[in-house]
């Protein structure tokens, strides 16, 4: 498959459902039994994965390099949670994203986030080349 171009407005999401041990108690982000803001983060950064992955290269790959995200409403376990991710912007290899969330009750978070474009394999042998 030819990969096509990254392109300002391509949608993507991720679903969840909240479970005991995406809690911030049991994550370590805080003490209570209600969703994560890493684990909100990971699902936005899915949904922002979702929305390039067709038009990546064989071997590339993005990694993400910036998060500005706010948390603005709890979520408690049981109830299903959805990331929505949009490109707003595409400057060479960096991609930035407006990102999303939602629970049954509404969004519970929002912010940007950026990801860079590599090649799998070199991005790895230099992180690997530290040990």
């Amino acid at each position: 498959m030819i990969p096509m171009e990254i392109t300002v407005g391509m949608k993507g999401e991720a679903e969840t459902t909240a479970e005991r041990e995406d809690t911030a108690q049991e994550v370590g982000s805080g003490d209570l039994l209600v969703y994560a803001t890493p684990c909100m983060v990971a699902l936005m950064e899915g949904a922002a994965c979702n929305a390039i992955e067709d038009a990546l290269a064989e071997g590339q790959t993005t990694v993400g390099t910036m998060l500005n995200i706010e948390h603005i409403s709890a979520t408690p376990v049981g109830l299903e949670v959805r990331a929505e991710a949009e490109v707003t912007e595409v400057n060479g290899k960096v991609i930035t994203f407006c990102v999303k969330a939602f629970d049954e009750a509404g969004e519970i978070g929002h912010g940007t986030h950026q990801r860079v474009m590599v090649n799998s394999q070199k991005f790895l042998d230099r992180a690997y080349a530290k040990l």
